[in-house]
């Protein structure tokens, strides 16, 4: 289950950042890691993590300004955030959960009871759709298999088209502009042409066939919408 798992390990300490990736990677996540909120906030929008670890105290924006600042942002507002600090203070801990944070971790504490209330907060916050598979008239896309079939049929689909169908999925029955797609898809900050969406749309109908290509509807004026409904 955690191997696709990308978790953000904020801390301003490397020896600390290096200890937690060693945990995590042995445990089969995946670590990207920033020493800063400025660092962690581009590194956000460019990987997509499942998980933010965050450290409390850091020089310029603290972990708690910044686990508000994510919470605001509806691109952010949904990433589950560990908050890792020496405060075991009740009143610290309160200001913690208020920001927003999912789960609180007093330091030292070992990798094995970090990589438990990880797994734990994961299952928590995780949609529904995102690890289970999703079915519409026949389309079936598996997220932990990496397979799409239709009607037990398998589908071969690109990276990029995998993940376009498993966003359009998860989101039905709302239109998308290029530039919503882009950011939901590709990242906010990869630095693509919005006509590449249109190019990625063509290729997921031909792979979908006539059987289901009409699930991928153009909405003239915005964009896309995915939709069992016949437009």
């Amino acid at each position: 289950m955690s191997s696709s798992k990308k978790v953000l390990i904020v801390d301003d300490e490397a020896p600390i950042r290096e200890m937690i990736a060693v945990a995590l990677e042995m445990a089969g996540y995946e670590c990207v890691e920033a020493d800063s909120a400025n660092q962690a906030h581009s590194l956000i929008v460019d990987n997509k993590p499942d998980m933010v670890l965050l450290d409390w105290m850091m020089p310029g924006t603290s972990g708690v300004e910044f686990a508000r600042r994510l919470r605001k942002d509806e691109m952010t507002a949904d990433i589950p955030i560990i908050m890792l600090t020496a405060k075991g203070e009740e009143d610290s801990k309160i200001k913690g959960l208020e920001a927003g944070v999912d789960d609180y971790i007093i330091k030292p504490f070992s990798p094995r009871e970090l990589v438990a209330r990880l797994k734990a907060v994961l299952r928590r916050t995780t949609p529904k759709g995102i690890e289970e598979p999703v079915s519409v008239d026949g389309l079936t896309l598996d997220p932990i298999s990496h397979r799409v079939t239709s009607d037990s049929t398998p589908i071969e689909l690109g990276p990029t088209e995998f993940r376009l169908l498993q966003f359009f999925m998860t989101h039905q029955d709302r239109a998308y502009s290029r530039s919503q797609l882009l950011d939901m898809v590709w990242g906010g900050n990869v630095y693509v042409e919005e006509r590449t969406v249109d190019v990625h749309i063509r290729r997921l109908r031909k792979a979908l066939g006539e059987r289901h290509d009409y699930l991928v509807q153009t909405v003239r004026g915005t964009g896309y919408r995915f939709s069992a409904k016949v437009a």
